[in-house]
């Protein structure tokens, strides 16, 4: 499938300049695909990525890179890619993720995790090997005008690594003018994008409410403050929180997904307090705002209610993943150079998911693509952060392709 786009006949100019880089990295297809397996192999968190981080720098000195730099955001690496001119002055950055996460894989190819408990279930081994791919057509070629960095990021998984890398002088030591990230999407199928102008990915929050009663017999409740039976009606009225205060036209999720209250073998002990810990997806400021302010006075008012109390902490933990517009164009007219613009939704529908990218997207214009990894349908059967996922190794050289066009293209010769 991937050698019928980059040999199709008849293309229009843009196609042709994307050509060569297809086609050379088509034939490293091999050698991507092993770096990738390896990668899954020795899967790591975020922060903890030492193998990870050591094998990427030693890839891209291999590659022909001008400066591979270290440490950044703790275990980050940046790579550094001059162009055959630089006179435009021009710098862009590409970010890949490289860490895993904390679950058990059961797979059982012969690349599947070698540490009980971790695994590449999100497909960053892929990410950091298209990156990788890149990093070496574009230092053999140098066929642009201006310099590349390559940003290999930490801690993507709850860590905000990107968060990390900034904070450590990211955007100060190397100042690029726009940024772009690519995730694979197993919801699409092989050989296209996805990506919108504007919200990708949802604002990621923490919320914790501490109630607190008065516990006793469970025999004698009349002698209590139940806080079991205030977190049955918090959670239930918080639901109203979008239902009845959110706009329909925006979007919002709030889910308490546990809640800790007294002992499981003490059926007769009312507890002195419980805890409800859940998440908030928002995509505007306003009403992530909206949100955060109602949840503390509708909790506060019925724990009052009860004669208990409630205190709700709420952890603004990732920003809204928002593309802007020229950088999302850009983007996906890249995208369709390399695959035809029926292969590119430019209108995908934003997840509530989160993607610490979005620190990133904060700091400078750019865009965040899904790269399709699905069957012809759209479904791979097999889907992120999932005990069975791998990722489709089928799509590296075109991942690295679109990272390399995106060089070429944003700063031709």
């Amino acid at each position: 499938m991937t050698h019928a786009i980059a040999s199709r006949p008849n293309t229009p100019h843009a196609t042709l300049a994307l050509q060569r880089p297809f086609q050379r990295l088509s034939a490293l297809h091999p050698e991507l695909t092993a770096l990738r397996r390896e990668l899954h192999a020795h899967p790591e968190l975020g922060f903890e990525e030492h193998y990870t981080a050591e094998r990427v720098a030693q890839a891209l000195r291999l590659c022909g890179v001008d400066e591979v730099h270290t440490g950044i955001g703790k275990t980050g690496v940046v790579g550094v890619i001059r162009g055959n001119k630089t006179s435009s002055g021009k710098m862009l950055g590409l970010r890949a993720d490289m860490d895993a996460l904390p679950m058990q894989e059961c797979n059982h190819f012969t690349w599947k995790s070698t540490k009980p408990g971790l695994m590449h279930g999100c497909g960053h081994d892929g990410h950091t090997t298209m990156l990788v791919g890149a990093a070496r057509y574009l230092a053999e070629t140098r066929a642009f005008d201006g310099t590349a960095v390559l940003i290999f990021q930490p801690g993507e998984e709850g860590y905000a690594g990107a968060q990390a890398m900034i904070d450590d002088g990211l955007f100060e030591r190397f100042p690029v003018q726009a940024v772009y990230a690519m995730h694979n999407w197993p919801a699409l199928p092989v050989g296209s994008f996805g990506l919108n102008p504007g919200p990708m990915m949802a604002a990621a929050d923490r919320i914790s409410i501490d109630i607190t009663g008065h516990g006793g017999h469970g025999a004698h409740p009349y002698q209590t403050i139940d806080p079991v039976l205030v977190a049955g009606h918090i959670i239930t009225a918080v639901q109203s929180i979008v239902s009845r205060n959110v706009k329909p036209v925006d979007s919002a999720v709030i889910s308490l997904c546990a809640l800790q209250a007294g002992d499981v073998n003490a059926m007769s002990v009312i507890p002195g307090s419980a805890k409800l810990v859940g998440t908030v997806r928002t995509f505007k400021p306003e009403v992530q705002a909206l949100v955060e302010r109602r949840l503390h006075e509708l909790c506060a008012a019925i724990a009052q209610g009860f004669g208990a109390s409630a205190v709700v902490t709420y952890e603004r933990i990732y920003p809204a993943t928002v593309n802007t517009m020229a950088e999302a164009q850009f983007a996906g007219d890249v995208a369709a150079s390399l695959v035809g613009e029926d292969k590119v939704t430019r209108n995908l529908e934003p997840s509530m998911g989160a993607e610490d990218f979005s620190f990133m997207l904060r700091a400078k214009p750019g865009a965040y693509l899904r790269l399709g990894q699905g069957m012809a349908n759209g479904d791979s059967g097999c889907h992120l952060h999932n005990a069975t996922y791998d990722f489709n190794d089928q799509v590296l050289p075109l991942g690295a392709a679109l990272h390399a066009g995106l060089v070429e293209q944003g700063m031709p010769l």
